[in-house]
């Protein structure tokens, strides 16, 4: 890491998270049910996957995009709430992008009244010194980023780094590895680092991309673009996208659908010979199933 580039503990005259609109009686109206609504699955999410250690320190990357700056508004009415004890610590990485500039983030944090740190750390550079030109960058800007977060929440006592990773994000990823890697996986909700220090939560994966980009728009987050990644054409994942969006043209419960197989795995269907083994050797608590039981259908978000 090179430098701590600022640092903030601001006290606003309102409560973090609030928009910086003059929105009008419907508009606040549409924000309160949206957000009372996001804030509802994104609490499902937290407490059926275990994500938050009550007393702790939760690191939120926030990268300048709508997801991010969604997780980070949520997190804080969730902590509100009171349901569970945390404290929030805003981390934003200035990756040294040519045009780089954020002031505006910064500006937002420190009105908003969030706890932050702003680091700097040049990856740019290594992204496109190692990338052949054509190429895509995002798996080794990703591992970059990754590499400095988890050493920033070292530094800064944060055992969980919470990401804006939402449910479109997971059912891309799924085609994506489907399709390009010849692997069944997508984005788990909770993953634990390799060295056992660090948990990767991922709070937003109940929510859809849409819902997001309309709280974005009422809140009036000051987005930042990615030169990086952004500059890109022809990306895979865009195209997955690209396919997703077309079969939900036919049938508006495709994104849904996807989501919903996520959380409803069936090894014993499928050609991995240790998850095979492993499912056979399961508990017989371990969701038993003899073919004439009535299940509950399951939920999925349309």
């Amino acid at each position: 890491m090179d430098r701590l580039q600022f640092s903030g503990e601001f006290e606003s005259l309102r409560r973090p998270g609030h928009s910086v609109l003059e929105l009008d009686k419907e508009q606040g109206k549409e924000l309160r049910y949206l957000q009372k609504r996001l804030l509802s699955k994104l609490g499902s999410t937290l407490r059926d996957y275990d994500l938050m250690v009550p007393g702790s320190r939760v690191m939120v990357a926030i990268s300048g995009g709508k997801d991010s700056y969604a997780l980070l508004c949520l997190l804080e009415h969730f902590r509100l709430k009171k349901i569970v004890d945390f404290e929030i610590l805003a981390v934003h990485l200035d990756q040294a992008q040519p045009g780089y500039d954020g002031e505006p983030l910064r500006l937002w944090l420190a009105d908003q009244g969030f706890a932050y740190r702003i680091l700097r750390q040049d990856t740019y550079s290594v992204v496109t010194d190692k990338i052949a030109e054509g190429s895509t960058y995002c798996s080794l800007c990703s591992r970059l980023r990754r590499g400095v977060l988890y050493a920033a929440a070292s530094e800064l006592s944060c055992p969980s780094i919470a990401l804006g990773h939402h449910r479109d994000d997971a059912n891309e990823t799924l085609l994506l590895n489907l399709f390009y890697s010849g692997q069944l996986k997508s984005m788990p909700v909770r993953l634990h680092s390799d060295d056992g220090r660090h948990t990767v939560i991922r709070p937003l994966m109940g929510i859809a991309e849409a819902d997001i980009k309309r709280y974005s728009e009422l809140m009036g987050f000051p987005i930042l673009p990615c030169n990086l990644c952004g500059s890109q054409s022809g990306l895979k994942r865009v195209r997955v996208k690209q396919l997703i969006q077309v079969l939900a043209q036919e049938n508006e419960k495709v994104p849904g659908n996807m989501a919903a197989a996520l959380g409803n795995v069936r090894p014993s269907h499928l050609h991995d010979l240790d998850v095979m083994q492993v499912w056979a050797d399961r508990s017989e608590a371990v969701r038993p199933w003899k073919g004439k039981t009535k299940r509950a259908a399951i939920e999925v978000e349309t």
